[in-house]
């Protein structure tokens, strides 16, 4: 039997609990699923690269971050080929090169490669452990946009873990919505 695609796992698990995020060129995050909600404000969105290399949280979520940052850089290189008047990404990657030894490092080495389907372990402090696969989809429409989503192989623990975590995400939206109509509610 042939091992699933990438878009097999994807339509099998449509409607389901599949994180999703969408990106542009400097790697910031434009709109997402799940825990990837983005905010409406471009500069109050995360930044994928900058949260690998300049937030300990996010390198703690990868079991191999050393990894993930390499191919983080490759991929911003190969980005930065297609893209060199992007003013977004010239100041990431400066700002990057200044605040992180290790994206310096990284980046003088010249690595390029297109990071198309890795799958990573995500070591998650609420959920634990989880094996995803990461589909990452150039699209066509968006010059630079990208759509990454997350998939557990079927009948995993990680598949479990990552409906927890969706459970967590939706019951966290649903507080903080609580609170501001609390708070809307005695401001008048």
């Amino acid at each position: 039997m042939l091992p699933h695609s990438g878009g097999d796992r994807i339509r099998t698990q449509r409607g389901s609990t599949a994180p999703a995020g969408h990106t542009d060129t400097a790697h910031a995050l434009l709109a997402g699923h799940l825990p990837y909600q983005a905010p409406e404000q471009p500069r109050q969105r995360p930044n994928i690269a900058r949260l690998v290399f300049l937030d300990p949280h996010t390198r703690e979520l990868y079991a191999d971050s050393r990894g993930k940052a390499r191919d983080t850089v490759a991929d911003l290189r190969m980005t930065a080929a297609r893209y060199p008047d992007d003013p977004e990404l010239t100041e990431l990657i400066g700002e990057l090169t200044l605040n992180s030894i290790e994206f310096a490092s990284l980046w003088a080495a010249h690595p390029v490669h297109k990071c198309i389907t890795p799958t990573r372990v995500f070591h998650h402090p609420l959920v634990g452990s989880m094996t995803l696969n990461n589909e990452l989809m150039e699209l066509s429409q968006d010059a630079g946009q990208r759509m990454a989503v997350f998939t557990a192989d079927t009948d995993s623990a990680s598949v479990t873990a990552l409906r927890l975590l969706a459970e967590l995400s939706i019951a966290s939206r649903e507080q903080a919505q609580v609170a501001t109509a609390d708070a809307d509610g005695s401001s008048r």
